[in-house]
């Protein structure tokens, strides 16, 4: 057989069209104006009226997501956890814990495992994924640290865990091309070893988080109806996308034959109770009129309004502040069957009772306690191992 050939300049320009076709159908940042933005969601909301039509578009997009993420490439969830627990201590209400778990060989989500300190007896706990958005190990700081300790309180089971790169996640960079994908299997991963734990109820997980922490909560939310319960607070916008990596840096909210944005990822959650929690100060500023008539409108197919709700906060910025967490408090307390009373309430939520511990004392990996030798370490041997196509 003749071999064939392929002159370089050919193949070169193969590979740039090739990759200008995947930029192509990325939606980043604020993608579109805010006009912009809102004329879509009324075009949108115009071709469906039914709970039968919005579910066959809800199974468009939900397919766009899964295949622009390419996340069923990734391993089977079947690997053992090779769970790390250690440095128990027991605070006021609530017990915290470091914790690691193998994500897929070699791969370790960190973070930290905040549990009631006197749960019912013979009852099993609600549990919560408790995710942070951008900035230096959010995981350590304060915001995390009191609405962790709250939800242990009030009840629950919660897992905090680093988003890639940041904490304790440092075997890749946080903008690996494939953010996406690892921090959505991360979360996937933490359900199932939530589940797995004698003391929690598999029927009642719910999921909250800012910012980029939100971005994951609506995608898991989306994708994993385990999720029973979810609060993304600071990020549903019609307009705004997300602006890093590991939110639209893969072609999750366009293909060839769709385009979505993060309101009807959200609105995949219909018709489990979720609260959009939004500002004045950033992208969130017009849930009221824009984003959230829109998911009001999904859930009334499915007779189901009143199980989602936003609290707009018009005079705050963008963060998990004290009344943003007090919405989710109650929010939480509702749906999930925690008992807000734990808290102690003096004209608001006094959060007093939580102990803030330093970013040592929550690290999983330490002098004394390393990373297994296991542990794949870079970009590099973390993409040849997966080897996504």
């Amino acid at each position: 057989m003749k071999k064939v050939i392929i002159p370089i300049s050919i193949f070169l320009l193969f590979q740039v069209t090739r990759v200008f076709a995947q930029e192509s159908m990325l939606c980043q940042g604020a993608y579109w104006t805010e006009d912009e933005a809102a004329i879509f969601m009324k075009q949108t909301a115009s071709t469906w009226t039914s709970q039968a039509d919005w579910e066959k578009r809800a199974e468009v997009i939900r397919k766009g997501i899964i295949e622009g993420m390419k996340l069923e490439e990734m391993p089977a969830r079947t690997a053992p956890f090779n769970t790390i627990i250690h440095s128990t201590r027991e605070m006021d209400g609530y017990i915290v814990e470091n914790i690691a778990i193998e994500s897929f060989p070699g791969f370790f989500i960190t973070g930290n495992l905040y549990r009631p300190l006197n749960p019912a007896p013979f009852i099993k706990s609600p549990a919560i994924l408790s995710v942070h958005g951008h900035g230096p190990d959010l995981r350590f700081g304060e915001s995390m640290q009191k609405r962790s300790a709250a939800f242990a309180r009030m009840g629950a089971v919660v897992f905090v865990y680093d988003m890639i790169g940041y904490g304790d996640s440092k075997q890749v960079d946080h903008k690996i091309p494939i953010a996406l994908t690892l921090q959505t299997y991360n979360s996937q991963r933490v359900i199932d070893y939530l589940i797995s734990r004698p003391d929690v109820d598999p029927e009642r997980i719910g999921v909250t988080g800012e910012s980029g922490g939100g971005t994951q909560s609506i995608l898991i939310t989306a994708l994993d109806p385990r999720i029973k319960v979810s609060a993304p607070v600071v990020m549903v916008s019609a307009y705004f996308f997300g602006g890093c990596t590991c939110e639209s840096g893969m072609p999750i909210h366009k293909s060839s034959d769709h385009q979505t944005n993060n309101v009807e990822i959200a609105a995949l959650a219909a018709p489990r109770p979720m609260l959009l929690v939004s500002d004045g100060g950033d992208w969130t500023k017009n849930n009221p009129r824009i984003e959230f008539p829109y998911v009001q409108k999904v859930y009334s197919t499915y007779q189901a309004e009143s199980r989602v709700d936003n609290v707009h906060l018009a005079g705050e910025r963008h963060d998990y502040g004290k009344n943003k967490r007090a919405a989710v408090y109650n929010f939480f307390g509702h749906y999930l069957g925690l008992n807000a009373g734990r808290i102690p309430y003096q004209d608001g939520f006094d959060e007093s009772f939580v102990t803030l511990l330093s970013a040592d004392e929550l690290r999983v990996f330490n002098e004394k306690y390393l990373i297994p030798e296991r542990a794949l370490n870079g970009d590099d041997a973390v993409m040849n191992y997966l080897k996504l196509n």
